[in-house]
C-alpha cells in the first residue's frame, strides 16, 4: 500500500536520533532532549552527534578550537556575495554560497570519514558566517571578522551585530535553540541529504540539497510564518478574532501539528519556557503572552499541539533576530546533524531508490503528430 509522503515508512536504520511521538520525546544518542538543553553546549551536541558519545574535556575543546579556527570564509565567496540581488531571499544566499565553498575546499571530493569530519567542521563553522554576512552585506555595512575565542552561538549573535558584544543571556538562549534544532530522525532536508550522499556525491553537494529542501514552507519556514501572524495580530486583545477569522476561513495556523508526534513536541516545551523567561527579563511578555493565548485557543478548538516552529518564533523575535533568518538560523543548527547522518549514510552506504505506484496510462499506440 502507498502512503503519501511515505508517512510512517522505515527507510533506513540509524543510531543517531530518536522521535518517540507516541510519548513525545526526543533522544540524541542515547540522552533526552531537555537534558541536554538544561546541562550542554551546542558544540558538545555537535561532538555527541557525530561520534555518537559525549565528549571528554580535551576531546571538546579539540572540536571547539577547530570550529573556531574555520569560521572565515574565502574572500572570494564573500566577493560574490557583495554582488547578489540585495534583495535575495537569505536562504537562496546560503544555498549558493555553500555550494561556491566547495570549489576552494582542497579535500571536497576526498573519501573517507576523517577527510569528511574535517568538512563538517568547516562547514558548521562557516555556515552561521554566511548567514551573519549576508544580512550586514545586503544593509550596506562592513562585514566583521568572526572571533576565535568564544562559542558558536556567542560568534554568530557578535558577528550579526556588526562586531557588539552579546550578553550572556542571549548567548545561551540562542545555544540552546541550537540544540533542539540539532537533529529529527528523517525529516525532509536530513532524508534529501541523505538520499544526495547515497550517490557518493560529496558532502558540500549533500548540504546544499538539505538547504533547498529546508527552504519550503512546510519544513523549515514555518517559524517564519509564525512570526509574521504574531505581528498581524499584534496584541493580546487581538488574539480571539483574529484566530476565530482565520477558522471561519480555513486558514492553517502555522506552528501546530507534526507528523510524527502525537503529543507535546518535547523542543516546543522547552523553546516555551525559554520564551516566557526572555519576555520577563525584557521586561514585557507581550509576545509569550500571545503565543500562550493561540496555543490555548488552538488546543481546545483543533486538537493541536505546538510544534518546535511556534515558540521558536518568539525567541528569535525577542533576540532582535530579523524575521527572514529564522530559517538559515534553523540550517546552522541542522548542519550538525545533516552532517552526522551523511557521515553514516557513507558509511554504510546503498543508493537509496524507491519505487513508484504507476497510475498513468497503459498500451497507448504512438500517432503521427499530423493525425493528432
Amino acid at each position: 500500500m502507498v502512503k503519501a509522503g511515505l508517512e510512517d515508512i522505515v527507510a533506513a536504520s540509524s543510531s543517531i536520533c530518536d522521535v518517540n511521538g507516541t510519548e513525545g520525546r526526543l533522544i540524541y544518542c542515547g540522552y533526552d532532549i531537555s537534558d541536554l538543553a538544561d546541562n550542554s553546549t551546542f558544540e558538545e551536541v555537535v561532538y555527541l552527534l557525530w561520534y555518537g558519545r559525549l565528549p571528554t574535556k580535551t576531546e571538546l575543546e579539540t572540536l571547539t578550537k577547530g570550529l573556531q579556527a574555520n569560521r572565515r570564509i574565502p574572500e572570494d565567496v564573500v566577493k560574490a556575495m557583495k554582488a547578489y540581488p540585495k534583495d535575495a531571499l537569505p536562504m537562496e544566499v546560503l544555498r549558493t554560497a555553500v555550494s561556491m565553498l566547495s570549489m576552494y575546499d582542497k579535500e571536497a571530493e576526498d573519501k573517507g570519514r576523517e577527510p569528511n569530519v574535517r568538512k563538517a567542521i568547516r562547514l558548521t563553522a562557516q555556515i552561521p558566517t554566511i548567514v551573519a554576512y549576508w544580512d550586514l552585506i545586503r544593509n550596506g555595512k562592513e562585514v566583521v571578522a568572526p572571533k576565535e575565542d568564544c562559542s558558536l552561538s556567542h560568534n554568530f549573535l557578535y558577528m550579526l551585530s556588526g562586531g557588539k558584544e552579546p550578553d550572556a543571556v542571549a548567548v545561551r538562549s540562542l545555544d540552546i535553540a541550537l540544540i533542539l534544532h540539532a537533529d529529527h530522525e528523517l525529516n525532509a532536508s536530513t532524508f534529501a541529504a541523505r538520499v544526495a550522499a547515497a550517490t557518493e556525491t560529496d558532502i558540500y553537494s549533500a548540504i546544499t540539497a538539505a538547504i533547498g529542501t529546508l527552504k519550503g514552507p512546510l519544513h523549515g519556514g514555518a517559524n517564519q510564518e509564525v512570526i509574521k501572524m504574531l505581528l498581524e495580530i499584534g496584541s493580546l486583545a487581538n488574539v480571539e478574532p483574529h484566530l476565530e477569522k482565520m477558522f471561519a476561513e480555513h486558514k492553517k495556523v502555522m506552528g501546530f501539528g507534526h507528523r510524527v508526534y502525537k503529543t507535546t513536541d518535547p523542543r516546543a516545551a522547552n523553546l516555551r519556557r525559554m520564551s516566557e523567561a526572555l519576555g520577563k527579563q525584557m521586561g514585557d511578555t507581550k509576545w509569550f503572552d500571545m503565543s500562550a493565548k493561540i496555543e490555548e485557543i488552538v488546543k481546545a478548538d483543533k486538537g493541536l499541539n505546538a510544534n518546535v516552529d511556534f515558540y521558536s518564533a518568539s525567541v528569535y523575535y525577542m533576540l532582535g533576530i530579523p524575521t527572514d533568518l529564522y530559517t538559515p538560523i534553523f540550517a546552522i543548527s541542522r548542519m550538525s546533524g545533516w552532517a552526522a547522518h551523511v557521515l553514516e549514510q557513507y558509511a554504510n552506504n546503498r543508493l537509496i531508490r524507491p519505487r513508484a505506484d504507476y497510475t498513468g496510462e497503459r498500451n497507448l499506440k504512438y500517432v503521427a503528430i499530423d493525425k493528432r
